[in-house]
């Protein structure tokens, strides 16, 4: 079982570069769990033609009783990949990172893992804070791999080397790692030199580079991956290079 947890400031398209990389793998006969840990809970909307799964938060604040199966918290969708999302507390209530831990372990007691059995396993998370529940998928060894997701643009440089730092302080532990970098275009300028020197100062690889397309957006108005929506496209292309890439990771049977 291959573990990936994608970091990356709000807005900066990581829930994009997940979802297509989670189509990517299903493309290559891969089963898939992709885990929205944001609490938009919109990770994998484009992998459900536009449509939202009912979020894990939701789920709790609308029972009395927590599910008693994975049907009641997660929907298939493209390629067969089995969507979750942790969601949030009611605005102003509560706090969200408390949420994806809730969620990791219901999903233990759901024995997701065991029921699902599944290749690769992505956790999408929201990196403008990497403490509490935000760092779980790394602190508490539910993720092997850290992706990080980062344009040239000031800020979001600025959550990658928050992230970078967070996953650095469990090193010796034996949790998780940092991969590497998408840089995902904004058309800065300077933007591939600025994210270069940032991977420099890291010591980070930039694994591949999405640029900016009217591909991705139309099919993301569509409620589809660029993966599933245009085949042939160039981006189609890069994220399959990508998932190519990444299952030659040393995988982790261990799970939290």
């Amino acid at each position: 079982m291959l573990k990936i947890a994608i970091y990356g400031k709000g807005g900066i398209g990581k829930s994009t570069m997940t979802a297509n990389l989670a189509a990517a793998f299903a493309m290559l006969g891969k089963r898939v769990i992709q885990i929205g840990c944001d609490p938009k809970a919109d990770s994998t909307m484009t992998l459900l033609g536009g449509k939202a799964v009912t979020s894990v938060m939701d789920y709790l604040r609308e029972h009395d009783e927590p599910p008693t199966d994975l049907a009641a918290i997660s929907a298939t969708g493209f390629g067969g990949v089995l969507c979750l999302e942790t969601g949030g507390p009611t605005p102003g209530l509560g706090c969200a990172g408390r949420g994806i831990i809730t969620t990791f372990q219901l999903l233990q007691e759901l024995r997701l893992f065991e029921e699902v059995a599944p290749d690769i396993v992505l956790y999408d998370v929201l990196g403008d804070v990497v403490c509490g529940g935000f760092a779980a998928p790394i602190r508490e060894g539910y993720a092997r791999h850290v992706l990080i997701v980062t344009s040239g643009e000031k800020m979001a440089l600025y959550a990658a080397r928050n992230i970078s730092r967070a996953v650095a302080n469990f090193a010796d532990r034996a949790y998780a790692s940092v991969h590497g970098i998408i840089l995902n275009q904004r058309n800065v300028p300077d933007e591939r030199a600025k994210v270069e020197a940032f991977a420099k100062e890291a010591n980070l690889a930039i694994l591949t580079e999405v640029p900016r397309s009217d591909d991705i957006s139309r099919c993301e108005d569509l409620g589809m991956t660029v993966v599933e929506g245009a085949p042939h496209s160039p981006c189609t292309a890069i994220f399959q290079d990508l998932a190519g890439q990444l299952l030659l990771l040393p995988d982790e049977e261990r799970h939290a």
